[in-house]
C-alpha cells in the first residue's frame, strides 16, 4: 500500500470515529437534574392553605390536591383567586425527586394569573410627582409617602423624620432607588430624594443597609445602580 492510500485509510478511520462519537453524544439522555414540564392540573379551590401564623401559603383544591406557593405570592394569590373558583395550575417537577413546584395559578373565569416568578429582584426605578399622603410604620414613625401618581416611596424612618418638611402633603418629590412595579402597585425604597432630579439628597448607605436588613429579614441590600456612562 502506497503512502497516499495509507493516509486516506487513516483519514477515513478518523472520520468514522468522530461520527460515532457524535452519534453517541446525541443519544445520551438529558441531565437528570433538569426540571421537566408536567401536565397542568385543573380543579376547584376548596380553601386557602394557612401557616400556623395564619398566613396564606397556597391552596387546597376540592379533590385534596395541595398547591404550595412561595410566601411572596400570598397577597397576589388572595387578590386573584378565591374559594370556589375554578383554576388551572401550571407546574414543574424535578426529575431527580418527587417534588412538584407550582409555576403559575390561573383563575379560569377571570384569566388572572399568579406567577411564582413575578417577585423578581428589585429594579432601579425613579419617579417624580406631588405628595398625596404621608405613610408611617406600625410605631407611628414617618417612613414614606404616597405620590399622586400612585407610587409609594419608602425610606428609613430617621431620614424620613429628618426630611419631614420636604415630605409634606402637596410638596413635589423626586425619588430614585430599588423598587418593584406590578399589578398590585409600585414602590421605591429610596436611595435619593429631593424636590426635583437636579436637587437631591442621598440616603446614608450604611443606614439604608441596616433598614433594608430590618425590613427584608436579613436579605442583603442590592448595590446602588451604576451611574450611566456618558458618551
Amino acid at each position: 500500500m502506497d503512502k497516499s492510500a495509507s493516509r486516506l485509510k487513516y483519514a477515513l478511520l478518523g472520520a468514522t470515529m468522530m461520527i460515532g462519537s457524535a452519534s453517541l453524544a446525541l443519544a445520551q439522555p438529558a441531565p437528570t437534574g433538569a426540571p421537566a414540564q408536567m401536565p397542568d392540573i385543573k380543579g376547584k379551590v376548596a380553601q386557602y392553605s394557612l401557616t400556623p401564623r395564619g398566613d396564606v401559603d397556597g391552596l387546597i383544591l376540592a379533590d385534596g390536591t395541595e398547591v404550595m406557593l412561595p410566601p411572596h405570592n400570598s397577597t397576589q394569590l388572595v387578590f386573584a383567586v378565591h374559594p370556589g373558583d375554578a383554576v388551572t395550575i401550571r407546574r414543574m417537577k424535578a426529575a431527580a425527586g418527587p417534588e412538584v413546584t407550582t409555576v403559575a395559578v390561573t383563575n379560569d373565569a377571570t384569566g388572572a394569573v399568579v406567577d411564582t416568578g413575578s417577585h423578581g429582584p428589585p429594579q432601579h426605578l425613579e419617579d417624580a410627582s406631588r405628595i398625596k399622603l404621608q405613610l408611617h410604620d406600625p410605631r407611628g414613625h414617618l417612613n414614606g409617602v404616597l405620590l399622586e401618581d400612585g407610587m409609594i416611596v419608602r425610606l428609613p424612618p430617621p431620614d424620613a423624620e429628618r426630611h419631614a418638611a420636604s415630605l409634606a402633603v402637596g410638596q413635589p418629590l423626586y425619588a430614585s432607588g430599588d423598587g418593584m412595579s406590578g399589578p398590585l402597585g409600585k414602590v421605591i425604597a429610596a436611595r435619593e430624594i429631593g424636590p426635583s432630579k437636579t436637587q437631591i439628597t442621598k440616603i446614608d448607605r450604611s443606614r439604608f443597609k441596616r433598614w433594608w436588613h430590618d425590613v427584608f429579614g436579613g436579605g442583603e441590600a442590592p448595590p446602588p445602580p451604576a451611574a450611566p456612562k456618558t458618551p
